[in-house]
């Protein structure tokens, strides 16, 4: 069992948070096989909010803060796109590889669109 990381998750005023005998009843942080917000690290995305207030210039400082723009070029911003409305519109693809950057759509099969290898488009 793992706890909620959030610094204030047991003064949250829950049901499922009390604990203890009719004498010694409390509040306490939850406790569970799973969570599901931060990578398994917390309860609710008010635990994750609450953390990243107390801790998050402190993380970004020692992981590395980002001081300048990042870029993607033309050739690196390729995406693949499903046109779920093309079948409707009596269009014959449905499934293409899409650069905004340089305003290009090219049609793709779907088992193109399903390879998790295939990230740009073949050139010929």
């Amino acid at each position: 069992m793992k706890y909620c990381q959030g610094p204030k998750c047991h003064e949250h005023k829950t049901k499922d948070r009390i604990r203890g005998s009719k004498g010694d009843k409390h509040y306490e942080t939850r406790r569970r096989s799973s969570f599901y917000y931060g990578n398994d690290n917390f309860c609710s995305l008010g635990c994750q909010d609450e953390w990243f207030k107390l801790n998050g210039k402190r993380a970004i400082d020692h992981f590395g803060r980002v001081t300048e723009a990042k870029r993607t070029d033309a050739n690196g911003a390729w995406y693949k796109m499903y046109d779920w409305n093309s079948r409707r519109n009596n269009q014959e693809n449905d499934h293409f590889f899409v650069n905004d950057l340089l305003g290009e759509r090219i049609p793709i099969t779907e088992q193109q669109y399903e390879d998790t290898n295939l990230r740009t488009p073949t050139t010929s």
